[in-house]
């Protein structure tokens, strides 16, 4: 049974030192992996943590979640919360940037059947030489990416054309050499 989450609106924020919001996109592959590590964690921090787990079939104890929730309250959970971990999926990754929001990328890999392939992997990669984001090659790291990630500045990103074309640079780059 999902522990329901009510979405605050603006004036309500104040309520909250640090909202953690985590996401796995998506895509039909579960991501327990992360899921679990979050779940784990979530009893010994403080911040609040809300915890979108998709498809994946663990059900978090420790924390709130939901499966799918509307663009439009996905999108305000973003604005609301002051750190954001997500899989690799650009669009996930985008929406974090876009809002300016320190950013932990735990990408799926294929390697625990949580994709098809690393592209999610070579993605971060790229975006972590670019200091634009943290990257978790190895969940035991996860609550340290955090720590490092209260303390990120991220950097300003004009627009979406901006990530695009690295996103396009670096996919040309894979697909030519």
């Amino acid at each position: 049974m999902e522990k329901p989450i009510r979405i605050l609106p603006q004036s309500c924020l104040w309520r909250f030192d640090i909202l953690i919001l985590v996401t796995v996109g998506t895509h039909d592959q579960g991501f327990p992996r992360l899921i679990k590590a979050i779940d784990n964690l979530a009893r010994n921090i403080k911040e609040r943590v809300i915890l979108q787990i998709g498809y994946s079939k663990y059900k978090p104890k420790n924390c709130e979640w939901f499966e799918f929730i509307p663009y439009e309250n996905f999108i305000e959970l973003c604005r609301e919360s002051n750190l954001i971990i997500t899989h690799g999926g650009v669009g996930s990754i985008m929406i974090s940037l876009q809002f300016k929001k320190p950013t932990v990328v735990v990408p799926r890999l294929k390697k625990f059947n949580e994709h098809v392939d690393d592209h999610q992997l070579q993605i971060a990669k790229e975006l972590e030489k670019q200091k634009r984001v943290i990257v978790v090659y190895d969940i035991k790291e996860l609550s340290n990416a955090i720590q490092r990630a209260k303390k990120f500045a991220v950097f300003r990103i004009r627009g979406r054309n901006r990530i695009l074309n690295i996103i396009e640079k670096f996919v040309r780059e894979v697909e030519h050499g």
